[in-house]
């Protein structure tokens, strides 16, 4: 493939949003790694520092829908590039923040910014890559969220154990703004699509079947990331505290996530959502259960954040799998509630979690609480399943009374 071939200038245009996607995904999950450093350095709780991951997630899911409906008119590349800017500002300002309240604050503006530049970032793959590579920029474009996982997120925490966590949110904004500068050079004009007034973003919770299959994304991922969130605390007993030791342990989750993303789509197209949702979730819900004993040692805290990993971020593509195929025609609008469902449950996480370590439990027993969220959210998948099919069930008969079978046999009806 040569430089001037045009499949390869649409892959660079790609990857300079997928770039922007690291930045702002490495932001989602960093934080988490670096609570005790914050909260040392700003002279607050644990928990309390937690709440910046709060703000970040809540602002984000609540700003999403709104940014994309107000917005709906402007140029596509001038909201990427602003919506970076506004990014690299929300953590330059975090990072120099003098208080946790102004930290809180900038938080916010730092999730505007992703608000603005993620949803932009997706239409637009597609705008450019036309039906026939939809797919490709689409996974390249993701992948870049896939890489902070895997890289961000520990290379942020490692950075933090070098300098602080100051010089961890600079980073952040360090690749915001390579990406808005790759997004200047390399991203072309990108066509405006039509734009969907807010109440219609809204129309599919009117479905019941969507709205519960919502609701089993937001409780499962609270559950999930519970124990993300205090992961410093939770597996201090393996790591001794050492800031490295623990990026290694992210880092072995990123790679895990990464690879349970990639096989979940074969799975659910082999064995359906259901299977898939329910052997990943039971499976995190068994590794949740085993953090106080697997906790102890860095041998078999690896293998609990691999297996966790893993399974929980399979989950996400067979429940996006079922919000598509209950009503394909509404898909586009239900996978952006999916959005900002996964952020509102991402958002609750650390108020649940610092909850329970002020009331409850210690952080060595916190999986075991977090392990009841997540088989909250697998029975409300199931009753979102059963749902779905009495719904399918319901237009077979009514099919069947209207359309009388060609040849009324026993295999008509098995």
């Amino acid at each position: 493939m040569t430089p001037t071939d045009p499949h390869n200038r649409l892959n660079l245009r790609f990857i300079a949003l997928a770039i922007g996607m690291f930045a702002i995904g490495t932001d989602s999950f960093v934080v988490a790694g670096i609570l005790p450093s914050v909260a040392e350095d700003l002279d607050v709780g644990v928990s309390t520092s937690a709440e910046l991951i709060t703000a970040y997630a809540l602002a984000y899911a609540i700003l999403s829908p709104l940014v994309a409906s107000v917005a709906g008119r402007a140029s596509r590349k001038l909201l990427l590039i602003g919506g970076l800017a506004v990014f690299v500002a929300g953590n330059i300002g975090t990072g120099l923040a003098p208080t946790f309240e102004a930290a809180m604050a900038f938080r916010v503006v730092a999730a505007l910014g992703g608000a603005m530049f993620t949803p932009t970032a997706a239409g637009a793959v597609v705008a450019l890559a036309g039906p026939e590579r939809r797919a490709t920029a689409l996974s390249i474009l993701f992948g870049g969220l896939s890489a902070a996982t895997a890289l961000g997120s520990p290379i942020g925490t490692a950075i933090s154990g070098v300098t602080d966590w100051r010089g961890t949110m600079m980073f952040v904004a360090a690749v915001g703004a390579l990406a808005a500068v790759a997004v200047l050079i390399g991203l072309p004009a990108v066509p405006r699509p039509p734009a969907v007034p807010f109440k219609q973003r809204l129309s599919p919770l009117a479905d019941a079947r969507i709205t519960l299959t919502l609701v089993l994304l937001l409780v499962s991922y609270s559950g999930l990331f519970v124990l993300y969130t205090y992961v410093s605390q939770v597996f201090r007993p393996a790591t001794g505290g050492a800031g490295t030791t623990l990026a290694w342990l992210l880092f072995a989750w990123g790679v895990a996530a990464v690879v349970g993303n990639l096989f979940a789509g074969r799975l659910t197209d082999a064995y359906g959502n259901r299977v898939v949702i329910n052997t990943a979730g039971v499976t995190a819900v068994f590794v949740f259960l085993t953090t106080p004993w697997s906790s102890q040692h860095l041998v078999s805290a690896f293998v609990a954040v691999v297996l966790w990993g893993a399974c929980g971020w399979a989950m996400l593509v067979p429940i996006q799998h079922r919000l598509v195929g209950v009503n394909p025609a509404a898909s586009q609008l239900s996978v952006s509630l999916s959005s900002s469902a996964n952020y509102i449950g991402v958002s609750l996480a650390p108020v649940i979690g610092g909850f329970l370590l002020d009331h409850v439990v210690s952080a060595n027993h916190l999986g075991l609480p977090a392990a009841a969220v997540v088989a909250t959210g697998l029975l409300i998948g199931e009753l979102s399943h059963r749902v779905i099919v009495r719904g399918t069930g319901a237009v077979a008969a009514a099919t069947d009374t209207l359309t009388p079978a060609a040849n009324p046999s026993p295999a008509n009806h098995p």
